[in-house]
């Protein structure tokens, strides 16, 4: 067993005592669940310590012995796909029942993050016609609605719920819409466990033993802490009522001035608690208890909540990573969005988090869906999921699936070579490259020793088709050169498959003051 795992058991006997005599299944295992095919699955429950347990699926059995905690788990044989809805039939001691009806095997994925990964499919775009066309059974969502925990929690709530019009409205959009291109491509049935809570930083997903780690992250972790436990709550009314006043005057400065604002107002501080807790309180409360689910993949949308500190993101999104991958003992395929465009700022924070995001990358079975043209410069919240779940699906066809795909992933820069007065830039993912309006290739800055930005020609070069050569009559002997690299850029280099290429640069200087 991986020592995060032990370390989690041993966290959990601790602190989350069973009732005697309760005999149940685990939350996740219940009416509706998508079992993952070609794995042994994990099935696990509830009972008395020391009680032995017999699990009937498919034509199996399976046998386990509650542990001194009543905690029991077995690992049923690895099984092809179905769509035939059968019964998950657990028995403990003196005949006692617990069973988990209308089940499939099929593909399983994990996604979480914050709110737009929360967003759910009724606050999309074209929700009415999305509506109507979810008679889809074989997609499976459950929606983990535990609380946060100051301590990792053994047992969970939540609940399947089987794709149709009536219910879709409450799915995760991302989810749903990268679940739907599977299902569609793959033709076997989809769990989608989606367990996110907007308005979260990284750090609340994160196990306090991961953060403690690495000095950097332990740094945060602390000061998160003491924040969370010096919080006034007596203060908090009064203290939300402030921060609402001035938003509301920024908000009227704007508009006599003809400016659109689009800073969201600021959140309950109150309400907040109580969603997100403290660091590794949403870990402890909604990730702990889904472990050991069998999964195929997992899917991450979250880093506002972190945009202004965005160098540390990277240390921070490859400890989520690596740590859950551990706790599940599966080198799982895993996948990110990354920020997209938004607002019109001087801001370096947004370009940076993208950078922070591809760089992670350097892992492997990771991609990134590049998300700088489906934005929205006025809602942080942007409403087109179906191209975001699309692009999601293209990776895990294109990779996890070894699916025929148009790309895996928008253009990412692959190096570059300084040859006098321009600089040569190379691409992975970039057959086809070109621009989305077919024009001239905007986004393009340059700088000489000097660390001075101007405006940059650029043009895909004729011999690949997969470089880009920047110049500028300003800058005649360049050193860097940046594409991208703002909160709303106005890029358009694209591949043969419509996929935008990422923000990115060629220098490490250090943020504009």
């Amino acid at each position: 067993m991986p020592v995060l795992q032990k370390v989690l058991l041993a966290v959990l006997v601790g602190t989350a005592p069973l009732l005697a005599a309760d005999f149940r299944l685990a939350a996740p295992v219940s009416d509706h669940m998508v079992l993952q095919r070609d794995k042994p699955v994990a099935v696990w429950g509830f009972g008395d310590p020391e009680e032995e347990i017999d699990v009937a699926f498919g034509g199996q059995n399976k046998q386990a012995v509650a542990d001194a905690e009543g905690r029991w788990s077995v690992r049923l044989d690895a099984m092809p796909a179905s769509t035939e809805p059968r019964t998950l039939v657990a028995v403990g001691k003196g005949g006692r029942k617990a069973e988990a009806r209308d089940v499939l095997v099929g593909e399983v994925w994990l996604g979480s993050g914050q709110s737009n990964m929360a967003m759910t499919v009724q606050r999309c775009l074209d929700f009415d016609r999305e509506k109507a066309a979810a008679n889809l059974p074989l997609i499976r969502h459950y929606k983990e609605s535990s609380a946060p925990a100051e301590a990792p929690r053994l047992e969970g709530t939540g609940v399947w719920s089987v794709c149709s019009p009536d219910t879709v409205g409450g799915f995760s959009a991302t989810l749903y819409f990268f679940g739907r291109e599977v299902r569609r491509e793959l033709g076997v049935p989809v769990g989608l466990i989606n367990t996110s809570v907007g308005g979260t930083p990284i750090e609340s997903w994160l196990s306090a033993e991961t953060q403690r780690s690495d000095p950097a992250t332990k740094a945060v972790y602390e000061s998160r802490l003491q924040e969370y436990l010096s919080f006034d709550v007596a203060a908090a009314p009064d203290l939300h009522r402030k921060q609402m006043d001035l938003w509301r005057a920024a908000v009227a400065k704007a508009r006599a001035e003809g400016k659109t604002f689009v800073t969201p107002p600021p959140k309950n501080p109150l309400a907040m608690r109580k969603l997100k807790g403290g660091p590794a309180f949403l870990f402890n409360g909604k990730v702990a208890n889904l472990v050991p689910y069998t999964l195929r993949g997992m899917l991450w949308y979250q880093g506002e909540g972190n945009a202004n500190s965005p160098e540390l993101y990277e240390t921070q999104l490859a400890q989520l990573v690596t740590s859950w991958r551990a706790l599940w003992a599966d080198e799982l395929p895993f996948a990110w969005v990354q920020l997209p465009n938004y607002r019109d700022s001087k801001s370096e924070n947004w370009p940076r988090m993208r950078e922070s995001m591809m760089r992670v990358l350097a892992l492997p079975k990771t991609g990134m869906a590049i998300t700088l043209d489906v934005g929205d410069p006025k809602d942080i919240h942007p409403k087109n999921k179906q191209e975001v779940g699309r692009r999601l699906a293209l990776w895990a066809l294109g990779t996890v699936y070894d699916r025929t795909v148009p790309a895996i992933s928008g253009p990412l820069p692959a190096g570059h070579t300084v040859d006098g007065s321009s600089i040569t830039i190379d691409f992975r993912h970039a057959a086809g490259l070109k621009t989305r309006d077919g024009g001239p290739l905007r986004g393009f800055v340059m700088a000489g020793a000097d660390r001075v930005w101007k405006t940059a020609a650029a043009c895909i070069t004729d011999i690949s088709g997969e470089t880009v050569v920047v110049s500028s009559a300003e800058v005649p002997a360049p050193v860097a050169v940046r594409y991208a690299w703002a909160e709303n850029p106005d890029g358009n280099l694209i591949n043969g498959a419509g996929l935008p290429a990422t923000t990115f640069r060629t220098d490490d200087w250090p943020a504009a003051k």
